[in-house]
């Protein structure tokens, strides 16, 4: 049998550069723009280089950004493959370019389209020189080429329009035309009614109509407010923001409000219906544009037994699928129900989820998960492994609130720095079984055989995994009969690279390796061990190098 001493075991999570798989370097005729010039980062976009692509020094210069337009337009024959697809079969808010929206123009649902999800704009340079003073409508920006000089560039939505072509003149012939394009009323009328828009967009509130009182409204999540985190009935859902809140509510009388208030009761959550489209309201007797809130499974009315208020709502979850412009399809309730003790001051905290997702998913899309980047890793998403045919993420140990082991791991994420501990204390075993455990402590279960090489891989494609590699190292040896070789540190390797164009490099992983440190022990009395795990990181502030290193470390 043997036990051992107390032990410390620490990781680290390293992201250096390796110069090694550094991208191509860029043509002399390339230009930079200042650092003082540049826009601010878009949130969710490709890692943006200093560098300004598309650049040439001859003639009227054309710069390619990855900046979307404003013009609406048909994306998809432009855009073979959609970096921000990330959910297989179900529409990614904000995601231009995802053909499982079913939308032929995004803007006029989405808020704004992510960087790579819309044809790139234009820029239109000359030399700087050449501009004394700049009255043109559009963005202008300076850049700096690699000599030093600078060009005086304007951004535009179609590279062929030409800023010295003759401005159309107003004139007796053409006005009666023009005014018939472009003319209108200077003012409206304020008492002027507007019929409701004819779908809905993203974030807008979703429209709820009660017929036993023919009264329209919306669709509530409670959220907390204050320093108390009381429950604000007033907060909207919005459309296709998927979110979850929690907040608390304080009941002076619970005998009384047991029955009485409707926040308690699980009907008063499902007692209407839905408008599919917000053009509902001006036809509130076609039921075809209206939807039931169907619950999942029967929930009782709150009942005051003696001195408990039973059948209290603690949880609602609202399960919603959309079809793009088409509006909400289905919506269904499912509840979580507790029991409250009457005594002065009660509280509750209750919990709300919304969730949407496309109607009529795949159940095979569904199973194959989110993806980490499409196809390239995005920064902040699960790095991928495989064992077996069985897909999942790569985690590290995580900590309870004492410091011991949680159950739960932390997910290791692409790019991301992060640092986490816990003990863990291991009961006498024989060497064997301690060996196990602490193996299976260090790399999770189930053991990660495989590791996406890009955030779409495909469990079915083999091709698309490349092996984990595993090795031991630094044996410390004791001379002695009675010994146990354990593991006593890890550190995981993962090598990555931007491979693909350099206007839009995407990120996959080249290999990764498990490096085990073993460590003899003796035979002691001790019962327990103490496992630390800690990652650690060096990943640029804001963004990552062209290529890089992750390493993970026990010690």
């Amino acid at each position: 049998m043997f036990s051992l001493k107390l032990s410390l075991l620490q990781v680290f999570f390293l992201m250096v550069p390796e110069r090694v798989l550094s991208q191509p370097s860029p043509s002399p005729s390339r230009a930079m723009p200042t650092h003082s010039e540049l826009g601010p980062r878009t949130q969710g976009g490709t890692l943006q280089s200093s560098e300004v692509p598309g650049i040439s020094t001859a003639g009227p210069t054309v710069v390619t950004s990855s900046t979307p337009g404003n013009k609406t337009v048909d994306l998809f024959p432009v855009l073979p493959i959609c970096v921000c697809d990330l959910t297989p079969g179900a529409c990614d808010i904000n995601c231009c370019c995802d053909s499982d929206c079913y939308l032929l123009h995004p803007r006029t649902v989405f808020s704004f389209c992510l960087p790579g999800s819309v044809r790139s704009a234009s820029w239109v340079c000359v030399d700087n020189s050449l501009i004394f003073r700049s009255n043109s409508p559009f963005p202008s920006r300076v850049f700096i080429d690699s000599n030093g000089i600078k060009q005086f560039c304007v951004h535009v939505n179609n590279s062929r329009l030409n800023y010295l072509q003759k401005l159309q003149k107003v004139n007796a012939t053409n006005f009666q035309a023009l005014a018939t394009e472009f003319g209108g009323e200077s003012f409206t009328s304020t008492s002027q009614t507007q019929s409701p828009p004819s779908f809905y967009r993203a974030g807008d509130p979703i429209l709820t109509y009660f017929p036993k009182w023919s009264v329209i409204s919306l669709l509530r999540q409670p959220a907390g407010v204050g320093a108390g985190g009381l429950c604000a009935k007033s907060n909207p859902a919005g459309f296709l923001e998927s979110k979850s809140t929690t907040c608390a509510r304080f009941f002076k009388n619970l005998a009384d409000s047991c029955t009485s208030d409707p926040a308690l009761n699980a009907a008063s959550y499902y007692n209407f219906t839905v408008l599919k489209v917000p053009r509902g309201m001006s036809d509130l007797q076609n039921m075809e544009l209206q939807v039931p809130v169907t619950p999942v499974s029967q929930a009782g009315s709150p009942v005051l037994a003696g001195n408990t208020c039973q059948n209290v709502v603690a949880q609602v979850i609202y399960e919603i699928e959309t079809n793009g412009t088409f509006g909400i399809q289905k919506v269904s309730v499912s509840f979580g129900q507790t029991n409250l003790t009457v005594e002065p001051r009660t509280s509750l905290q209750q919990d709300f989820i919304i969730h949407f997702r496309a109607f009529q998913q795949s159940t095979a899309a569904s199973l194959t998960g989110s993806r980490s980047g499409n196809p390239g890793y995005i920064v902040g998403k699960p790095l991928l492994v495989l064992t077996g045919d069985m897909r999942h993420s790569m985690t590290l140990l995580q900590s309870q609130g004492d410091g011991t082991c949680s159950i739960k791991r932390h997910e290791v994420q692409f790019g991301v720095n992060a640092i986490s501990g816990c003990k863990l204390r291991l009961k006498r075993v024989d060497c064997s079984h301690l060996q196990q455990e602490l193996y299976q402590a260090l790399h999770g279960s189930p053991r990660p055989e495989h590791i996406a090489i890009f955030g779409n891989a495909d469990p079915a494609q083999k091709g698309e995994w490349t092996r984990i590699l595993s090795r031991n190292y630094s044996v410390s040896a004791m001379h002695c009969t009675s010994c146990c070789v354990i593991p006593v540190s890890l550190e995981i390797q993962i090598l990555w690279a931007y491979i693909g164009l350099q206007s839009n490099p995407q990120a996959h992983v080249s290999g990764a390796r498990f490096l085990y440190q073993l460590q003899s022990i003796q035979e002691v009395t001790t019962h327990s061990s103490v496992l630390a795990w800690r990652i650690l990181g060096t990943g640029e502030p804001g963004g990552l190098p062209p290529t890089g290193l992750h390493r993970i470390r026990h010690d």
